[in-house]
């Protein structure tokens, strides 16, 4: 009898379930390694990796802007950085960079590090290796033609570091870097002062500090408030004796 229509049908049945449970295991697998890194995002966990979040020489901190380059707002930053005799790393999208890409030289003019911050402030809700790849390679080449400088650290959109985005930094040659500290300004609430207090909350040597240079993903005119609180931020870390540079001058070991 197993032999028979119904012995038929039901092994056509079990192989349809099984492969159908293979297919459901298959995309558990590939979802969780495309999304797994992306913990790194949270506090608590990118302390367990403190290279990644940018943990670096303890008299020193490391001040990084993303986002732009913007020519509404990032030359402001540059005056004021110019004044403090600060250098900083900016994290530039590539699709600002082809706009704009005489305010990304005028960056790398001052003396300023650019960095790669993706082609596009995305969120990578699916696994899309492919597109990763191009895009983060695609922003890599545009520092270089713009500037003359090969970029070394990508930070992506958000922080979230999945695993598609692992490789294609590891692709263009780029050290992922996210951070230890920021100011939350990104919000339409975001003063200088509620900046400065944010930052300077868990602020410790060796830091990497995150503001935004730019509002093109954020609240419109926030970005005034990261600019207003930089004199006073640069001065609290010089009166606790660090310097305050670019990633380039933070000694991040791992």
């Amino acid at each position: 009898m197993s032999d028979g229509p119904a012995g038929h049908g039901s092994r056509h049945g079990t192989a349809r379930r099984r492969a159908e449970n293979l297919a459901v295991a298959t995309a558990t697998l590939v979802a969780v390694a495309h999304a797994a890194p992306a913990a790194v995002r949270l506090p608590g966990v990118r302390r367990a990796f403190p290279a990644l979040a940018g943990r670096g020489r303890p008299d020193h901190i490391a001040l990084t802007f993303d986002d732009g380059p913007d020519p509404r707002s990032t030359p402001y930053f540059l005056d004021a950085l110019d004044e403090l005799a600060v250098r900083a790393t900016f994290f530039v999208l590539g699709d600002s960079l082809l706009h704009h890409p005489d305010t990304a030289r005028d960056i790398a003019r001052r003396g300023h590090e650019l960095a790669v911050h993706g082609w596009t402030h995305s969120r990578p809700w699916l696994p899309a290796v492919t597109r990763d790849l191009r895009e983060v390679a695609h922003a890599a080449r545009a520092v270089r033609l713009a500037t003359g400088a090969v970029p070394r650290w990508y930070r992506p959109p958000y922080g979230i570091l999945t695993g598609g985005r692992r490789l294609a930094a590891a692709r263009a040659g780029l050290r992922p870097v996210l951070w230890t500290a920021w100011g939350r300004d990104w919000t339409a609430r975001a003063t200088p002062a509620s900046v400065l207090a944010t930052v300077r909350r868990d602020l410790r040597g060796g830091d990497t500090v995150l503001l935004h240079d730019s509002d093109r993903t954020a609240a419109p005119g926030c970005w005034r408030a990261a600019l207003g609180a930089l004199p006073a931020f640069v001065r609290a870390c010089r009166d606790e004796g660090w310097a305050v540079g670019p990633l380039a001058e933070h000694g991040i070991d791992g």
